[in-house]
């Protein structure tokens, strides 16, 4: 299956074609046209969706370090209302994969780039998303049964790449991207 997306600026791609399922279309099903699926605009989704044998990788992407950003100094990824956005986009997602019958262990994925990022500031964004999303309550909530979500990483493009997981689907510049 060949599944390569483009990314909202359209100069990166994510190839999912090594990937037992993905897709990048909730978007289009919660705010598409002629209200398809109903009054649901107000659901927030992620940008990718991933299925491995083991997981379901939800993915957001955001980046203000590329050529054309628009004021790229104002974008303070670690603002409260921000990082709600971000968790608030893995939990409307999740009603759209219960629908799809896509119930495996999860992970969040949050790509960010932006002036002054590093791994430190990486890592201080993970663990401030982490608190918005489930890890505590479903902690405490010891007979569920089940996770809403298993692990939450904050990367650039260079660790996703990296990551021995992730690295199976590359994200590239569209300049050396294979189509």
């Amino acid at each position: 299956m060949v599944a390569i997306y483009t990314e909202e600026n359209g100069q990166y791609t994510l190839d999912c074609s090594s990937a037992l399922w993905s897709t990048d279309q909730i978007h289009s099903c919660y705010q598409g046209g002629k209200r398809a699926y109903g009054c649901i605009g107000f659901l927030k989704d992620v940008d990718f969706v991933i299925e491995s044998s083991d997981y379901l990788i939800l993915v957001e992407y955001k980046n203000a370090k590329i050529v054309g950003a628009s004021n790229p100094g104002a974008f303070n990824p670690a603002e409260d209302n921000r990082l709600t956005s971000i968790a608030r986009k893995y939990f409307d997602s999740l009603h759209w994969l219960l629908l799809k019958g896509k119930d495996k262990p999860k992970k969040y994925v949050y790509i960010v780039e932006y002036p002054g990022d590093n791994s430190t500031s990486r890592l201080m964004l993970r663990n401030k998303l982490k608190d918005k999303l489930p890890f505590t309550m479903q902690s405490r909530i010891t007979d569920a049964g089940r996770n809403l979500i298993d692990e939450v990483k904050v990367v650039n493009i260079a660790e996703w790449n990296a990551d021995p997981e992730l690295c199976l689907y590359p994200i590239l510049s569209v300049s050396h991207s294979v189509t």
